[in-house]
C-alpha cells in the first residue's frame, strides 16, 4: 500500500547552462508542490502505514530550507531543474523515511517530475 502527503513552497533560481536568451537562464519562481509517496503495510493497532502528521513535521524542516529561498544558493542545486531538485529531495527524504517510493514534483500545474530514487 501506498500513502502521500503534498507540499507546497515557494523558491526562485535560475538555470545556468542554458542557451543564451532562453527565459529560464534568468531570474523567475515558482510555486511548486512536492507530493511524497510512502510505500508499507498498515499497522495493526494502529491502521496507519505512518501518522500523517509525522510525515508533514518530518518533511517540513526540509521545505523550511526551500521555501523563499533562491535555490542557487543552497549546496547542490547549483543548477536547480526540476529534475535535480527531485534528486536532492530524495537524498534528504530517504533517510528520514525509508519506505519513500516516489517523489512527484511539479514546477507549476502542468510541468513537473515523477522521481523513484
Amino acid at each position: 500500500m501506498i500513502i502521500y502527503k503534498t507540499f507546497s513552497f515557494d523558491s526562485a533560481h535560475y538555470l545556468p547552462h542554458v542557451p543564451a536568451g532562453h527565459k529560464c537562464g534568468g531570474m523567475h519562481g515558482h510555486t511548486y508542490t512536492l507530493k511524497v509517496f510512502l510505500a508499507g503495510t498498515p499497522e495493526i493497532e494502529s491502521g496507519w502505514i505512518l501518522d500523517y502528521t509525522d510525515l508533514k513535521n518530518g518533511i517540513r524542516p526540509i521545505i523550511d530550507l526551500l521555501d523563499h529561498k533562491l535555490l542557487n544558493e543552497i549546496s547542490g542545486l547549483e543548477n536547480p531543474t526540476a529534475e535535480q531538485l527531485s534528486i536532492w529531495l530524495w537524498k534528504k527524504i530517504k533517510p528520514i523515511f525509508p519506505g519513500l517510493c516516489k517523489i512527484e514534483l511539479n514546477e507549476t500545474p502542468g510541468t513537473g517530475v515523477i522521481y523513484e530514487g
